[in-house]
């Protein structure tokens, strides 16, 4: 079943608002060669008093024939429209229907599509009002017969896809928490070893930007299993959230410390 999520709508007429909620979320995906791991916070904001929590992982699952997860930011109410129309789509059997796709690049094409329908029908209204049409996806996955595949889809709706050079994907404020992940995650990489470093990138962007914060969602799944693996959902006052962010302060102080210093500061 997909994650609950709020009902997508159309963006209000010209001149009623020009502030609206933005989901500037830190998410991340990792392509292994034991599977998938998604993981994103929930914060959302219209500014500094004005924030929230919205649950920015969804996951489209047929038991032993495919399972997608989709992970969104930028403007919430674009990504939750994309969402509800995949939902619907999906529910109606039209065109879009995610199960009913032969591969996961068919799939991101649909992803794609539905965000260029959504510009189609509001980016107008949002540049009268003097904000920009911001929205991104990763979105990864396997059919049945096919290979598990992550992909990141841009606000035009064309995508790229993750590689073993590169396996893993990020959308929102993505500079704090990737040189953790540069430094630690590979393909050959464990399932529990990229949620271990997810939780240690959320760690490092909640230090250094507000737009991010709890509750953490992770998805995790096994390669070939085609349902979903572990569900997480873990709030500000997580036990283990507080260990690690205490555990990796205090090893990376530590480490500053026995670091040698430069020969040439002694000299001077």
């Amino acid at each position: 079943m997909p994650f609950p999520i709020a009902p997508g709508g159309r963006i209000p007429a010209p001149g009623i608002i020009k502030i609206q909620a933005r989901a500037m979320t830190y998410a991340v995906g990792f392509l292994l060669e034991q599977g998938l791991v998604f993981a994103a916070d929930s914060r959302t904001n219209a500014g500094v008093d004005q924030v929230s929590v919205a649950r920015k992982i969804t996951a489209f699952e047929k038991p032993g024939e495919r399972f997608m997860v989709l992970l969104s930011s930028g403007n919430l109410a674009i990504t939750q429209a994309v969402i509800r129309q995949l939902q619907e789509d999906l529910e109606t059997g039209n065109d879009g229907d995610l199960h009913a796709t032969p591969t996961m690049f068919a799939a991101a094409r649909i992803v794609g599509a539905a965000l260029r329908n959504v510009y189609e029908v509001d980016a107008e209204y949002l540049a009268e009002q003097g904000l920009e049409f911001n929205a991104a996806f990763v979105f990864g996955g396997q059919v049945d017969g096919g290979e598990a595949r992550l992909f990141m889809i841009y606000s035009a709706g064309n995508f790229i896809e993750a590689s073993l050079e590169t396996p893993y994907l990020q959308i929102g404020e993505t500079k704090y928490g990737k040189p953790i992940i540069d430094r630690t995650i590979t393909f050959e990489s464990s399932i529990d070893q990229a949620v271990k470093c997810s939780l240690l990138s959320f760690d490092s962007t909640m230090r250094s930007n507000i737009s991010v914060g709890p509750p953490i969602d992770i998805v995790t799944y096994e390669r070939g299993s085609l349902r979903a693996g572990m569900q997480i959902h873990l709030e500000e006052n997580d036990p283990y959230l507080s260990r690690i962010r205490e555990y990796w302060g205090g090893a990376l102080r530590q480490a500053f410390q026995d670091m040698p210093d430069p020969d040439w500061l002694t000299r001077a």
